[in-house]
């Protein structure tokens, strides 16, 4: 098997990161506080965030065509959950993870 390029196995390690990071937030961070931690549109931004992520990983392990698209996709999602979450209190390791993997993914996506 052809090794990764250094810079996508990186991107791969951030979105799996992202992933990790705000799927674990949702529920065990998010549902505790309540509040504007469970508000519909943060909620499923964090969840549509944390699927973006798997799925930008998922595209450029398989080095898909299409990683590119996916990959300017999920940065601007990411970019929008650090937004949300940044208003929140206890949420700074979901915010650091989403700007991680969204100036990731923007290199990755050209």
């Amino acid at each position: 098997m052809k090794p990764l390029d250094p810079r996508m196995q990186a991107c791969i390690e951030a979105c799996n990161r992202c992933h990790g990071s705000c799927l674990a937030m949702a529920f065990n961070h998010c549902l505790e506080e309540g509040g504007e931690h469970v508000a519909p549109p943060h909620f499923r931004l964090m969840a549509d965030c944390a699927q973006l992520c798997a799925t930008a990983a998922d595209f450029m392990l398989r080095s898909s065509a299409y990683y590119a698209t996916i990959c300017a996709a999920c940065a601007d999602v990411c970019d929008a959950c650090a937004e949300s979450c940044e208003g929140l209190d206890g949420m700074a390791d979901c915010v650091a993870a989403c700007r991680a993997c969204a100036e990731s993914c923007r290199a990755m996506a050209g």
